[in-house]
């Protein structure tokens, strides 16, 4: 496409304004998403309050490394997809601005998309069982589970793999799609009936 100098103007105009209103939103976006996530992570007061009683399930008082962890997950999942729109828009109107047909494109990403998605349905169902993992705070950092797989102390827990150390010091990396029965002593009233013996010689027995 060719363009006269006054039409370059006012494309780089356009363009310009474009990507100067994307990055506004992004950083008026992450903003707001770390003044959440930090207000959660101290027990922000409005969540106690009774109009949000039917979300205690979701929202119950954690310890505060426990509640910083979700909210931390949570605040980087929302800035993840955040930052996805906002790029995308932009390269849109931008793209538009030159006056490219981005209907030919916009088509082929959906068929890619389409055709990944097939491609990737287990790492989107890792991601999905991660994510309500961390809302419905199922087991966190700390945590000794026990699943069909191991029993051991949570290290770490991440959108797709889930880290446990087991007694015997055996580290293993779950899937979260996969987990598909857990259950969590730390949040119970689990008892060992393994008297006198170690935490670690505890979980080993308990994982034969």
């Amino acid at each position: 496409m060719v363009f006269t100098g006054e039409k370059w103007l006012g494309v780089l105009l356009q363009v310009v304004i474009t990507i100067g209103l994307g990055a506004g939103a992004w950083a008026v976006s992450r903003s707001v998403i770390s003044r959440i996530v930090g207000r959660v992570s101290n027990g922000y007061a409005l969540l106690k309050k009774p109009h949000f009683r039917w979300a205690q399930p979701v929202l119950r008082t954690l310890d505060h490394e426990r509640r910083v962890q979700r909210a931390e997950t949570i605040g980087s999942l929302l800035t993840s997809i955040v930052a996805v729109l906002v790029v995308v828009t932009v390269i849109t109107y931008t793209l538009g601005a030159l006056e490219v047909n981005v209907a030919p494109l916009l088509t082929s990403v959906g068929i890619l998309g389409i055709a990944i998605g097939f491609g990737a349905q287990q790492l989107i169902r890792d991601f999905l069982a991660g994510i309500f993992i961390t809302l419905e705070d199922q087991y966190g950092i700390g945590d000794v589970i026990e699943t069909s797989e191991v029993v051991g102390t949570v290290e770490s827990v991440g959108l797709r793999i889930t880290r446990v150390r087991a007694g015997d010091g055996t580290i293993w990396y779950l899937r979260n799609g996969e987990i598909l029965r857990v259950g969590n002593r730390s949040q119970g009233s689990y008892t060992d009936s393994t008297e006198g013996s170690s935490p670690d010689e505890a979980l080993t027995g308990a994982g034969k």
